[in-house]
Protein backbone atom coordinates (compact mmCIF):
# COMPACT_ATOMS: atom_id res chain seq x y z
CA UNK A 1 0.00 0.00 0.00
CA UNK A 2 1.22 3.51 -0.83
CA UNK A 3 0.87 6.25 1.79
CA UNK A 4 -1.16 9.29 0.79
CA UNK A 5 -1.02 12.92 1.87
CA UNK A 6 -2.75 13.95 5.07
CA UNK A 7 -4.65 17.24 4.88
CA UNK A 8 -3.83 19.91 7.43
CA UNK A 9 -6.98 20.66 9.42
CA UNK A 10 -7.01 21.98 12.96
CA UNK A 11 -8.46 20.08 15.87
CA UNK A 12 -10.96 22.91 16.37
CA UNK A 13 -12.14 22.64 12.77
CA UNK A 14 -12.52 18.86 13.07
CA UNK A 15 -14.50 19.40 16.27
CA UNK A 16 -16.88 21.69 14.38
CA UNK A 17 -17.32 19.10 11.61
CA UNK A 18 -18.23 16.48 14.21
CA UNK A 19 -20.66 18.96 15.78
CA UNK A 20 -22.21 19.49 12.35
CA UNK A 21 -22.73 15.73 12.02
CA UNK A 22 -24.60 15.64 15.33
CA UNK A 23 -26.71 18.73 14.61
CA UNK A 24 -27.71 17.46 11.19
CA UNK A 25 -28.50 14.03 12.62
CA UNK A 26 -30.93 15.70 15.01
CA UNK A 27 -32.47 17.75 12.20
CA UNK A 28 -32.79 14.89 9.72
CA UNK A 29 -34.27 12.60 12.34
CA UNK A 30 -36.88 15.26 13.03
CA UNK A 31 -37.70 15.29 9.29
CA UNK A 32 -37.89 11.50 9.13
CA UNK A 33 -39.72 10.88 12.39
CA UNK A 34 -37.18 8.26 13.46
CA UNK A 35 -33.41 7.95 13.44
CA UNK A 36 -30.30 6.22 14.73
CA UNK A 37 -28.99 8.82 17.15
CA UNK A 38 -26.71 6.51 19.11
CA UNK A 39 -24.81 5.09 16.14
CA UNK A 40 -24.42 8.40 14.31
CA UNK A 41 -23.20 10.25 17.41
CA UNK A 42 -20.70 7.54 18.36
CA UNK A 43 -18.98 7.68 14.97
CA UNK A 44 -18.96 11.48 14.52
CA UNK A 45 -15.28 12.08 15.29
CA UNK A 46 -14.21 9.02 13.28
CA UNK A 47 -16.12 10.12 10.18
CA UNK A 48 -15.02 13.74 10.51
CA UNK A 49 -11.35 12.78 10.69
CA UNK A 50 -11.64 10.28 7.84
CA UNK A 51 -13.31 12.62 5.37
CA UNK A 52 -11.73 15.95 6.23
CA UNK A 53 -8.22 14.76 7.01
CA UNK A 54 -7.41 11.41 5.42
CA UNK A 55 -9.60 10.03 2.65
CA UNK A 56 -8.69 11.00 -0.91
CA UNK A 57 -12.00 11.55 -2.67
CA UNK A 58 -13.15 14.00 -5.33
CA UNK A 59 -16.65 15.46 -5.30
CA UNK A 60 -16.14 16.70 -8.87
CA UNK A 61 -15.35 13.15 -9.99
CA UNK A 62 -17.15 10.75 -7.63
CA UNK A 63 -16.06 7.70 -9.65
CA UNK A 64 -12.37 8.70 -9.80
CA UNK A 65 -10.56 5.37 -10.16
CA UNK A 66 -7.90 6.14 -7.54
CA UNK A 67 -10.24 7.45 -4.87
CA UNK A 68 -10.17 5.88 -1.43
CA UNK A 69 -13.24 3.73 -0.88
CA UNK A 70 -15.45 3.96 2.19
CA UNK A 71 -18.13 1.42 3.03
CA UNK A 72 -20.51 1.32 5.98
CA UNK A 73 -21.19 -2.03 7.55
CA UNK A 74 -23.28 -0.08 10.07
CA UNK A 75 -25.25 1.49 7.24
CA UNK A 76 -28.13 2.49 9.50
CA UNK A 77 -25.85 5.35 10.64
CA UNK A 78 -25.83 6.90 7.15
CA UNK A 79 -27.80 9.80 8.61
CA UNK A 80 -24.44 10.93 9.99
CA UNK A 81 -22.61 10.43 6.68
CA UNK A 82 -24.95 12.29 4.33
CA UNK A 83 -24.27 15.73 5.88
CA UNK A 84 -20.54 15.21 5.28
CA UNK A 85 -21.03 14.25 1.63
CA UNK A 86 -23.23 17.31 1.12
CA UNK A 87 -20.71 19.55 2.88
CA UNK A 88 -17.96 18.25 0.59
CA UNK A 89 -20.07 18.97 -2.50
CA UNK A 90 -21.01 15.48 -3.64
CA UNK A 91 -24.62 16.63 -3.88
CA UNK A 92 -26.65 19.75 -3.18
CA UNK A 93 -27.19 20.50 0.50
CA UNK A 94 -30.93 20.91 -0.05
CA UNK A 95 -31.10 17.15 -0.69
CA UNK A 96 -30.77 16.80 3.08
CA UNK A 97 -34.13 18.53 3.51
CA UNK A 98 -35.77 15.61 1.68
CA UNK A 99 -34.22 12.86 3.83
CA UNK A 100 -36.36 9.68 3.59
CA UNK A 101 -39.22 11.57 1.92
CA UNK A 102 -40.93 9.99 -1.09
CA UNK A 103 -38.67 10.26 -4.13
CA UNK A 104 -35.59 11.35 -2.18
CA UNK A 105 -32.26 9.66 -3.02
CA UNK A 106 -31.40 9.74 0.68
CA UNK A 107 -32.79 6.79 2.56
CA UNK A 108 -32.18 5.18 5.92
CA UNK A 109 -29.24 3.27 4.37
CA UNK A 110 -26.81 4.58 1.71
CA UNK A 111 -27.59 3.66 -1.92
CA UNK A 112 -24.63 3.71 -4.33
CA UNK A 113 -26.96 4.03 -7.32
CA UNK A 114 -28.62 7.20 -5.99
CA UNK A 115 -26.10 9.02 -3.81
CA UNK A 116 -22.84 10.40 -5.28
CA UNK A 117 -19.92 9.61 -2.99
CA UNK A 118 -21.38 6.34 -1.73
CA UNK A 119 -19.19 3.41 -2.79
CA UNK A 120 -21.53 0.55 -1.88
CA UNK A 121 -25.10 0.14 -0.74
CA UNK A 122 -25.86 -1.11 2.74
CA UNK A 123 -28.82 -2.99 4.09
CA UNK A 124 -28.26 -6.34 5.75
CA UNK A 125 -25.69 -5.79 8.46
CA UNK A 126 -22.42 -7.66 8.05
CA UNK A 127 -21.83 -7.82 4.30
CA UNK A 128 -19.84 -4.67 3.61
CA UNK A 129 -16.51 -6.07 4.84
CA UNK A 130 -16.79 -8.76 2.16
CA UNK A 131 -17.37 -6.03 -0.43
CA UNK A 132 -14.42 -4.09 0.96
CA UNK A 133 -12.15 -7.14 0.62
CA UNK A 134 -13.10 -7.37 -3.05
CA UNK A 135 -12.45 -3.66 -3.55
CA UNK A 136 -9.08 -3.80 -1.82
CA UNK A 137 -8.00 -6.87 -3.77
CA UNK A 138 -9.02 -5.27 -7.06
CA UNK A 139 -7.19 -2.03 -6.23
CA UNK A 140 -4.05 -3.89 -5.24
CA UNK A 141 -4.01 -5.87 -8.50
CA UNK A 142 -4.32 -2.60 -10.42
CA UNK A 143 -1.40 -1.11 -8.44
CA UNK A 144 -3.68 1.70 -7.30
CA UNK A 145 -2.65 3.90 -4.35
CA UNK A 146 -6.28 3.86 -3.15
CA UNK A 147 -7.26 2.39 0.19
CA UNK A 148 -10.51 0.83 1.35
CA UNK A 149 -12.02 1.63 4.74
CA UNK A 150 -14.95 -0.30 6.18
CA UNK A 151 -16.72 1.07 9.26
CA UNK A 152 -18.46 -1.65 11.27
CA UNK A 153 -20.44 -1.82 14.49
CA UNK A 154 -19.59 -3.97 17.50
CA UNK A 155 -22.93 -5.77 17.29
CA UNK A 156 -22.07 -6.58 13.69
CA UNK A 157 -19.17 -8.74 14.89
CA UNK A 158 -21.61 -11.58 15.50
CA UNK A 159 -22.14 -12.00 11.75
CA UNK A 160 -20.40 -15.03 10.26
CA UNK A 161 -19.76 -13.20 7.01
CA UNK A 162 -17.51 -10.75 8.86
CA UNK A 163 -15.12 -13.55 9.74
CA UNK A 164 -15.20 -15.15 6.30
CA UNK A 165 -14.15 -11.77 4.91
CA UNK A 166 -11.56 -11.28 7.65
CA UNK A 167 -9.78 -14.56 7.00
CA UNK A 168 -9.73 -13.84 3.26
CA UNK A 169 -8.20 -10.39 3.78
CA UNK A 170 -5.52 -11.86 6.03
CA UNK A 171 -4.76 -14.61 3.53
CA UNK A 172 -4.22 -12.12 0.71
CA UNK A 173 -2.26 -9.66 2.84
CA UNK A 174 -4.51 -6.72 1.98
CA UNK A 175 -2.56 -3.93 3.62
CA UNK A 176 -4.73 -1.43 1.71
CA UNK A 177 -7.77 -2.50 3.74
CA UNK A 178 -8.67 -0.86 7.04
CA UNK A 179 -11.55 -2.05 9.15
CA UNK A 180 -12.85 0.17 11.93
CA UNK A 181 -15.08 -1.33 14.61
CA UNK A 182 -17.15 1.33 16.38
CA UNK A 183 -17.42 -0.24 19.83
CA UNK A 184 -20.20 1.88 21.29
CA UNK A 185 -21.57 -1.03 23.34
CA UNK A 186 -25.15 -0.40 22.29
CA UNK A 187 -27.23 -2.38 19.83
CA UNK A 188 -30.89 -2.63 18.97
CA UNK A 189 -31.36 -5.40 21.57
CA UNK A 190 -29.12 -4.04 24.32
CA UNK A 191 -25.43 -4.48 25.10
CA UNK A 192 -23.87 -6.49 22.24
CA UNK A 193 -21.91 -8.70 24.65
CA UNK A 194 -25.18 -9.74 26.28
CA UNK A 195 -26.62 -10.65 22.89
CA UNK A 196 -23.56 -12.62 21.76
CA UNK A 197 -20.15 -12.61 23.41
CA UNK A 198 -17.56 -11.65 20.81
CA UNK A 199 -14.73 -10.57 23.08
CA UNK A 200 -11.77 -10.74 23.03
CA UNK A 201 -12.05 -8.98 19.68
CA UNK A 202 -8.37 -8.03 19.43
CA UNK A 203 -7.25 -11.64 19.73
CA UNK A 204 -9.81 -12.77 17.17
CA UNK A 205 -8.80 -10.21 14.54
CA UNK A 206 -5.12 -10.95 15.13
CA UNK A 207 -5.78 -14.68 14.74
CA UNK A 208 -7.31 -13.97 11.34
CA UNK A 209 -4.12 -12.26 10.19
CA UNK A 210 -4.85 -8.61 10.89
CA UNK A 211 -2.82 -5.94 12.62
CA UNK A 212 -4.94 -4.57 15.47
CA UNK A 213 -4.78 -0.98 16.72
CA UNK A 214 -6.77 0.05 19.79
CA UNK A 215 -8.30 3.51 20.04
CA UNK A 216 -9.20 3.91 23.69
CA UNK A 217 -11.27 7.07 23.17
CA UNK A 218 -12.91 7.42 19.77
CA UNK A 219 -13.98 10.97 20.63
CA UNK A 220 -10.49 12.32 21.38
CA UNK A 221 -9.64 13.90 18.04
CA UNK A 222 -5.88 13.91 18.64
CA UNK A 223 -5.95 10.17 19.37
CA UNK A 224 -8.35 9.54 16.48
CA UNK A 225 -6.03 11.33 14.04
CA UNK A 226 -2.94 9.52 15.31
CA UNK A 227 -4.47 6.05 15.08
CA UNK A 228 -6.08 6.64 11.69
CA UNK A 229 -2.82 8.00 10.31
CA UNK A 230 -1.01 4.88 11.49
CA UNK A 231 -3.72 2.60 10.10
CA UNK A 232 -3.91 4.31 6.72
CA UNK A 233 -0.34 5.35 6.10
CA UNK A 234 1.95 2.85 7.85
CA UNK A 235 1.22 -0.56 6.30
CA UNK A 236 3.01 -3.67 7.55
CA UNK A 237 1.84 -6.23 4.98
CA UNK A 238 -1.45 -7.03 6.71
CA UNK A 239 -4.93 -5.54 6.77
CA UNK A 240 -5.52 -3.32 9.79
CA UNK A 241 -8.41 -3.37 12.24
CA UNK A 242 -8.95 -0.32 14.46
CA UNK A 243 -10.94 -1.13 17.59
CA UNK A 244 -12.45 2.26 18.41
CA UNK A 245 -14.09 2.55 21.83
CA UNK A 246 -16.84 5.15 21.70
CA UNK A 247 -20.00 6.15 23.54
CA UNK A 248 -23.40 5.65 21.97
CA UNK A 249 -25.28 8.95 21.81
CA UNK A 250 -22.13 10.91 22.67
CA UNK A 251 -22.87 14.62 23.02
CA UNK A 252 -26.39 14.42 24.45
CA UNK A 253 -26.35 13.56 28.16
CA UNK A 254 -29.63 11.65 28.34
CA UNK A 255 -28.63 9.47 25.37
CA UNK A 256 -25.05 8.67 26.27
CA UNK A 257 -24.32 5.00 26.84
CA UNK A 258 -27.91 3.88 26.45
CA UNK A 259 -28.95 1.29 23.89
CA UNK A 260 -32.50 2.69 24.04
CA UNK A 261 -31.39 5.53 21.74
CA UNK A 262 -30.02 3.20 19.08
CA UNK A 263 -33.24 4.16 17.28
CA UNK A 264 -35.67 6.79 18.44
CA UNK A 265 -37.39 10.13 18.02
CA UNK A 266 -37.32 13.25 20.18
CA UNK A 267 -40.28 15.37 21.14
CA UNK A 268 -40.00 19.18 20.92
CA UNK A 269 -38.65 19.81 24.45
CA UNK A 270 -36.08 17.01 24.32
CA UNK A 271 -35.04 18.05 20.81
CA UNK A 272 -34.43 21.61 22.02
CA UNK A 273 -32.38 20.27 24.91
CA UNK A 274 -30.36 18.02 22.59
CA UNK A 275 -29.60 20.90 20.22
CA UNK A 276 -28.43 23.04 23.13
CA UNK A 277 -26.14 20.33 24.51
CA UNK A 278 -24.55 19.65 21.13
CA UNK A 279 -24.02 23.38 20.53
CA UNK A 280 -22.46 23.89 23.95
CA UNK A 281 -20.38 20.70 23.97
CA UNK A 282 -16.60 20.57 23.50
CA UNK A 283 -16.08 16.95 22.49
CA UNK A 284 -12.72 16.14 20.98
Amino acid sequence: MTSRDVRNISRDDLREKARMIRLETLRLTDICGSGHYGSAFSMAELVAALYYQFLHVNSNEPQWSHRDRFTMGKGHAAIGLFPVLADLGFFAEDWLDTYTRFGSPLGDHPDMKKVPGVDFSSGSIGHNLSVSVGMALGLKRKDSPARTVCLMGDGEQTEGQIWEAAISAGHWGLDNLIGIVDINQAGSDGHPQDTMKTEPLAAKWEAFGWRVLTLEDGHDLEAVSDILNLALNSPDGRPTCVLAYTVAGKGVSFMEGGWEWHLGFLGPKDLERAYAEVMEGTIG
